[in-house]
């Protein structure tokens, strides 16, 4: 109720910066903390599934870039105003404002550090980034700065060191949960379980990303990620505990998670996680199967080219109709 309060006044604020005629009221009446706390509220609706607050986020960005681009050296003596800009440039702000904006700022050596870091990762410099916020404890700093320094932290750390990786993705979880911080990070954790070959922690991530977030508009990536991961992790994920994080998902969504894990599957030769990943996806679920859908037809008839008979599964792939396959899926089905 306190966050759909707040995004209403935030319409509003909308609402009056469009009816001023030049720099707008609303701009120059809030400071850029204001701002960018009414910007994260908007994006934690959007990672839980509202798409229609995507138009009042990208109002929202160019409201607070507008408002910084024109912040002198005193509003960043008030600390929040100062954390507000970077985590404005974390939320997908304009790296050359935060930039122009930091270089005016007076504030104490460890927030500069910690901007300058940010700086770098958002130029695209990622070692210059590590190097300058590695001595930075996200965990000491305030909450609303710390979730996100502790997300851009694990990122930039998956691939080198993935175990603080991860612990670092848990800090932005415990500082910022029910957040598009906690969506981001619980999507990252996702990817670099299965690269780490932790099964208990990617089917622990994925159960609570599919619980939270799984009309996030980023869903896609985590999807992704899943489907990579139970194909990596085919020898240490039950079918069990695949069915139990899927059951979560809704039946469309379902499907297509099983059809994707059972192409991939046969394609390369894992007959069983196939055969029940294809299995899963024709039985559908309350009552309406998908025996009809070519792909369901396809997958299946792959998985079973080393039990069956040639004749049995010729027979079987000749009624499978190709104009409703992919070009992809024809090219298999040729092969």
């Amino acid at each position: 109720m306190k966050a759909a309060t707040v995004i209403g006044r935030a319409v509003g604020l909308l609402l009056l910066s469009a009816a001023a005629p030049s720099a707008s009221f609303a701009d120059e009446a809030l400071q850029p903390y204001q701002l960018v706390r009414s910007l994260q509220l908007v994006q934690d609706r959007i990672a839980a599934g509202d798409h229609a607050a995507l138009p009042m986020q990208a109002k929202l960005l160019e409201m607070t870039d507008a408002r910084l681009r024109a912040a002198d050296a005193g509003d960043f003596k008030e600390p929040r105003n100062f954390r507000a800009l970077l985590v404005y440039g974390m939320s997908g702000g304009n790296p050359v404002t935060v930039e122009a904006a930091a270089s005016r700022a007076e504030t104490d050596p460890r927030s500069l550090a910690v901007a300058k870091g940010i700086i770098s990762y958002l130029n695209g410099r990622p070692a210059e980034a590590i190097e300058t916020l590695r001595p930075i404890d996200p965990m000491a700093l305030p909450a609303d700065l710390g979730a996100f320094l502790a997300l851009v932290k694990g990122s930039l750390l998956a691939t080198d060191q993935p175990a603080a990786a991860l612990a670092l993705l848990d800090d932005a979880r415990l500082l910022s949960p029910g957040t598009l911080v906690e969506e981001a990070a619980l999507r990252r954790s996702v990817g670099i379980a299965a690269q780490q070959g932790d099964a208990a922690r990617f089917a622990l991530a994925s159960t609570q990303y599919v619980s939270n977030y799984l009309h996030s508009p980023y869903a896609s990536q985590f999807a992704d990620s899943f489907v990579s991961g139970v194909i990596s992790l085919h020898m240490a994920i039950s079918h069990d505990k695949l069915a139990d994080i899927t059951s979560m998902m809704d039946p469309e969504r379902e499907k297509v998670i099983y059809l994707r894990i059972a192409r991939r599957a046969a394609i390369d030769g894992l007959t069983e996680l196939s055969s029940f990943a294809s299995a899963r996806a024709e039985q559908g679920r309350d009552g309406n199967g998908n025996e009809d859908d070519p792909r369901a037809q396809l997958y299946s008839s792959l998985s079973t080219v080393t039990s069956s008979t040639i004749e049995d599964v010729r027979a079987k792939l000749e009624k499978i109709d190709r104009a409703k396959l992919s070009e992809s899926d024809r090219a298999l089905l040729d092969a």
